[in-house]
């Protein structure tokens, strides 16, 4: 028939596009709408119960006084959010968890990539060191604080060697002072997170044109300058990333304090942050408060938003 469109050809509006023709060979195959929901429903389930849940019962409970088992709850308002602004354990706690952030974070930045391009180079055994860098990262927390603890306790591998070199007459009280059970534990953190950051540096180095490197040598460029304008902007969206987890890691650090500090976050709660005043206020089961908990938990996801939008702010300052 005149007009008809072949075999092969179907009509959409005006447009005629090329596609199978429905017909006795059987119906053409269609993309369902709802066929990309179906491969994404498990990860949607996944994040909406173990995410999206939690985060708006954690809103809800923060507004009443429930306890950590459980029973009946009432309704509070604000009042756990008036007496978090009164709490003088907070602000230690939320100033330990700054602080954290503000000494692991730079570097955290800084020495994985010095690392990477240590180990960039194509030397002899360099696989070894690569590995042995890279070992930590497999190791749990636990193990990790477990053997920390034995190189930092009083008679401890450190101070036993410091002893014997005659450096110093007492043992250094790493475990037992809190300013340096805090340093102890940053130190914890960047030593686990060497080898892991390292794998990042290494991918972004290799995109950076070896060219450049070669033209700047030429002109007399020695090995720092080269550093600073040819690496640094060459990796530079990677030092944004890892400047992004690394401090959102430290705002939620724990482990390492509970390791080195022990049960209470050193002498008389002094190293606790925010993740373990968490644990104190609402998770004890005779004393905690479940509502003023959550509260808390509000006041720290508020935290690493804000970290986390002015890390993406300067990452699009960056690429303007």
């Amino acid at each position: 028939m005149p007009g008809a469109a072949p075999s092969g050809i179907r009509r959409l509006g005006r447009a005629v596009l090329p596609g199978p023709a429905p017909g006795a060979n059987g119906a053409a195959l269609y993309r369902r709408w709802w066929l990309p929901w179906l491969w994404t429903a498990p990860a949607i389930v996944c994040a909406v119960v173990f995410g999206v849940f939690p985060f708006l019962n954690t809103l809800l409970l923060s507004f009443t006084d429930a306890k950590p088992l459980g029973g009946a709850a009432s309704f509070v308002g604000l009042d756990n959010y008036t007496r978090m602004l009164d709490d003088s354990d907070f602000w230690l706690a939320t100033r330990n968890s700054i602080l954290y952030a503000l000494i692991v974070v730079p570097l955290m930045v800084l020495l994985p990539l010095l690392l990477a391009i240590l180990v960039e180079k194509n030397l002899p055994g360099i696989g070894f060191f690569r590995s042995a860098f890279y070992t930590p990262v497999l190791a749990s927390s636990v193990v990790v604080g477990l053997s920390w603890q034995w190189l930092l306790a009083d008679d401890g591998l450190i101070n036993t060697w410091l002893e014997k070199a005659h450096l110093i007459r007492d043992a250094i009280p790493f475990l037992s002072d809190s300013w340096l059970i805090l340093f102890s534990a940053m130190g914890l953190t960047l030593w686990k997170g060497l080898g892991w950051y390292m794998i990042f540096y290494l991918a972004a180095l290799g995109n950076v044109p070896k060219e450049l490197h070669e033209a700047a040598s030429m002109d007399g460029a020695g090995a720092v300058r080269r550093f600073w304008h040819i690496t640094v902007p060459g990796v530079r969206q990677a030092m944004m990333l890892v400047g992004t987890l690394t401090g959102i890691g430290s705002l939620r650090v724990f482990t390492e304090l509970y390791m080195l500090g022990g049960p209470t976050g050193g002498p008389g709660g002094a190293d606790r942050t925010l993740p373990f005043y968490i644990k104190d206020v609402g998770l004890d089961p005779i004393t905690g408060n479940a509502g003023y908990g959550s509260a808390v938990s509000v006041a720290l996801f508020l935290l690493t938003l804000g970290l986390t939008l002015l890390a993406q702010r300067l990452t699009r300052e960056d690429e303007s």
